[in-house]
């Protein structure tokens, strides 16, 4: 239970070693938005690529060829939805969920909210946690595709260009 051999310990060791220096290099390879939390995708992706080795330094029948193989079909395939998304704008509501305007002019949007499966308790907290006591000082919250909650104080509105082409009811 507590120690079987130390020939699965030295295995651990030396596959651990390689799988990890072969994943930094995948990511390097493939950039930063491989373990981005831009959205619900590159979550999923980033919790697949730590299963993968996770499995592949515990599972003694998956080899670290097989192991380095499953993570850089991971970061490929990521590499590759990303790349189509960046072009194809259309594409993009398959793969990802756009912002979502929860708050507007101080007013609270309740079936924004309720589409979001958000409270007002959970929206009055976004807006505290930003520094603010009441909503009429804001332009907006925004639960973006990440599933953050941006606060938009009215005083810093500008020309509400990031804000104006999100969905409305």
């Amino acid at each position: 239970m507590w120690f079987d051999d130390l020939d699965a310990i030295w295995r651990v060791l030396a596959v651990g070693a390689g799988a990890y220096a072969a994943l930094v290099v995948l990511l390097r390879v493939t950039g930063k938005r491989t373990l981005s939390k831009l959205n619900a995708f590159d979550f999923v992706v980033t919790i697949a690529l730590g299963s993968t080795l996770a499995t592949v330094l515990l599972n003694a029948d998956v080899s670290w060829a097989e192991g380095v193989t499953a993570l850089a079909l991971l970061a490929g395939l990521q590499l590759v939805v990303s790349w189509i998304v960046s072009r194809r704008p259309k594409v993009a509501g398959v793969v990802t969920s756009g912002a979502l305007v929860v708050l507007r002019d101080g007013v609270p949007d309740l079936d924004a909210l309720r589409r979001a499966r958000l409270t007002q308790a959970e929206l009055a907290q976004s807006v505290r946690r930003a520094g603010f006591g009441g909503y009429d000082v804001l332009a907006a919250v925004v639960l973006e595709s990440d599933g953050s909650l941006s606060v938009v104080p009215a005083s810093k509105l500008g020309d509400a260009a990031a804000i104006e082409p999100l969905e409305r009811d």
